[in-house]
């Protein structure tokens, strides 16, 4: 038993109280292995999703102004392709996220039950062949064969991704239950994912690259 105390009161003194490169290395490992295998795993089962915190990698969800942007002033800009889909400015201003966000942010996920999902809801769902899931709004919801079925648009598109007029595999037209990943209920922090986009945002094709701005 002294030995095993021994080995702890050092192990303990190299984590916390050890200035030196080998403490700083190790320190540094704990904390790796503590958030990968023990916080977010914990995290995945509190909020019923394996994707609990998601970092926006497109524009696609951008307003003019991000955090600080004028409400009155982006839906006239957006009016048209909104009223043509049913959703009015008053519908919209109750939306969540009703101000957007942008490449960067950081947001918070929850499992989704595809039953309590309703238009205007800001959903992740797996996109087919693209390695990355897409966090866009529904804008309309069916049902088909008793099956509930989401179209989503990212609010700064001007329209419904589509194999056939995008360069990616996203078809939103018909998103099914088993491709939603979960439903984005916060934001985080504002642009604090720069710090790992800004590795590989260079290697995205030119229209994709850098700060947003309004489509």
């Amino acid at each position: 038993m002294g030995k095993i105390k021994k080995f702890f009161d050092r192990f303990w003194y190299l984590l916390w109280k050890d200035n030196s490169i080998k403490g700083w290395i190790l320190s540094i490992v704990v904390i790796f292995v503590v958030i990968k295998f023990a916080f977010f795993p914990l995290l995945n089962l509190i909020t019923g999703t394996p994707l609990p915190i998601a970092i926006v990698e497109s524009c696609s969800m951008y307003h003019q102004g991000d955090i600080f942007s004028n409400f009155n002033s982006w839906w006239q800009r957006h009016d048209a392709k909104y009223s043509s889909i049913g959703i009015s400015e008053q519908n919209f201003i109750h939306f969540s996220f009703s101000n957007g966000f942008s490449k960067g942010d950081v947001i918070f996920i929850v499992g989704a039950d595809p039953n309590k999902l309703k238009i205007g809801d800001v959903i992740v769902f797996s996109s087919g062949t693209e390695n990355t899931p897409v966090i866009h709004r529904v804008i309309n919801i069916t049902e088909v064969n008793g099956t509930r079925v989401f179209t989503t648009m990212g609010d700064n598109n001007n329209a419904i991704l589509m194999p056939n007029n995008n360069q990616g595999q996203v078809d939103e037209r018909a998103i099914y239950p088993n491709q939603i990943v979960g439903k984005a209920v916060f934001r985080i922090a504002p642009y604090i994912g720069w710090i790992k986009l800004v590795f590989f945002d260079s290697r995205l094709p030119s229209y994709e690259r850098g700060f947003c701005s309004e489509s």
